[in-house]
């Protein structure tokens, strides 16, 4: 990682010499224009629009217009504004963490030391840890004064920048002023439901299906060009229709419970199946719980099982045209009860002839 600012974290009269990187960084697959007909990169150029003239970067200066006059600010003149040049950042005060709302968290920022001694920085990170505090700091990057919160990441020291107030929008919707009832039935079934869905959040489980369907088109194009058959590429789709009215709440809730619990169900029993039967040792993710056959469920998994299933004969039935791991190892499970089963019938028939 490179660094895209160097300062110092004041706390009073302590000074923390910090480094600051980007903590997240663009996963999408790079895409630009071209002309449909004939594949040609479309390109901009800065034009003037006064001489035509097309204006390299180091030409381009900012202006603001109020309807009559034009103000002219080059880059000097930014650079020259004192909270540019500050190179602090401020704690301005230390708030308890759950005051900060999740709805103003902006863009994140590792810091690390740069100094010879770290024990200004292990100190900060440490009041931090110790109090159970937010620290709430200002500074300035990349020409704009920034508000943001100041907290530890698995021992490292982490910026993320908050919006300011005023760059929130009220949420003024009419539909929720008059506010329907909801019966204490409905909250207890809906709790329930919840609860059939408890887990621990990992991210690292879950992915941009986009991306990686996107990258799969690329890769098919690629090789078969406009004899492409989306089709045979992703497989059959069911098409996605706009989502209707529930009109018994309490009989959609029942039924959403009874699907996951089904679903846990099956999940676990096939799971159980395979360990009996000496079948595979590989335990699929969310075996009992159901989890990791959801998140596995991309039009790429769907295409590639389709085919599996159609190749070696199995009769394994994939719930909203998936197959999880835990189903592969049901069918091997069955294969290997009834191996079993032929072995005690030959059994039977040597003894019925002695």
């Amino acid at each position: 990682m490179r660094a895209i600012w160097k300062g110092a974290i004041t706390f009073g009269l302590v000074n923390v010499p910090v480094k600051v990187y980007s903590a997240t960084e663009d996963h999408d697959v790079p895409l630009h224009q071209v002309h449909d007909k004939d594949g040609g990169r479309i390109r901009y150029r800065r034009v003037c629009e006064i001489d035509g003239e097309v204006v390299p970067y180091e030409n381009i200066a900012k202006a603001y217009t109020d309807g009559e006059q034009t103000v002219v600010l080059t880059g000097d003149d930014l650079d020259a504004l004192p909270a540019e040049r500050s190179r602090e950042i401020e704690v301005v005060e230390f708030v308890p963490s759950d005051q900060i709302d999740p709805l103003l968290l902006d863009r994140s920022y590792y810091l690390e030391p740069d100094s010879k001694s770290n024990k200004a920085y292990v100190l900060m990170r440490r009041t931090l840890e110790e109090t159970d505090r937010t620290a709430i700091v200002k500074f300035a990057l990349r020409q704009r004064t920034r508000l943001a919160a100041l907290r530890v990441r698995d021992d490292v020291l982490v910026i993320q920048t908050l919006l300011w107030a005023d760059e929130v929008r009220d949420a003024a919707f009419p539909s929720l002023d008059d506010e329907a009832k909801v019966t204490e039935k409905e909250l207890a079934m809906s709790s329930q439901l919840v609860a059939s869905f408890e887990a621990d959040f990992a991210p690292e489980e879950y992915e941009d299906d986009y991306q990686v369907q996107l990258r799969q088109l690329i890769d098919a194009k690629l090789e078969k060009g406009d004899a492409l058959d989306a089709a045979e590429t992703f497989g059959e789709q069911a098409e996605e229709g706009e989502g209707a009215e529930v009109i018994d709440l309490m009989e959609a809730l029942r039924k959403s419970v009874a699907s996951s619990k089904s679903s846990k169900g099956s999940s676990g029993s096939s799971g159980s199946s395979s360990r009996s039967s000496g079948g595979s040792g590989t335990t699929a993710k969310g075996g009992s719980s159901g989890k990791g056959t959801s998140r596995s469920a991309s039009s790429s998994s769907t295409s590639s099982s389709s085919r599996k299933s159609a190749s070696s004969g199995s009769k394994t039935t994939a719930k909203s045209g998936t197959k999880s791991a835990s189903g592969t190892k049901s069918a091997s499970g069955t294969k290997n009860s009834g191996s079993t089963t032929k072995k005690a019938s030959t059994s039977t028939r040597k003894k019925a002839s002695a």
